[in-house]
């Protein structure tokens, strides 16, 4: 799971608990002005097909870490945290090492609430 928070301009991601273990990642800070946009989307969490560079899969339980998803198009790959599909919020990204974060956070309305906010 993934805490979704401001500071400044920049939208402050957390990865929380074992999560930081699995995605071989703890954070990630995103300028606000580099979110494209979000919406909450549980069937792409269910379609994560593809390589991963660093992260852990285990079929229907959980998929955390960087990933260069089948379903993406471009260079870039997509971080991911899932355990709970009901729970994920997919943000694209531009100008960014990501081209997409697809996480599950707890409050999804919260999360596209903040994220809408204007700037």
């Amino acid at each position: 799971m993934v805490s979704v928070t401001q500071q400044g301009d920049d939208i402050l991601f957390t990865v929380q608990g074992l999560h930081k273990v699995w995605a071989f990642k703890s954070s990630l800070t995103i300028p606000r002005a580099h979110i494209a946009g979000a919406r909450q989307d549980a069937a792409a969490a269910r379609d994560l097909s593809g390589i991963r560079a660093l992260g852990t899969a285990v079929p229907w339980v959980i998929k955390a870490g960087t990933f260069y998803l089948n379903s993406q198009t471009g260079l870039k790959p997509t971080f991911v945290d899932v355990v709970h599909p009901e729970q994920t919020v997919v943000i694209d990204l531009h100008d960014e090492d990501y081209q997409q974060l697809i996480i599950e956070v707890e409050d999804p309305a919260a999360v596209l609430a903040l994220l809408e906010q204007p700037q």
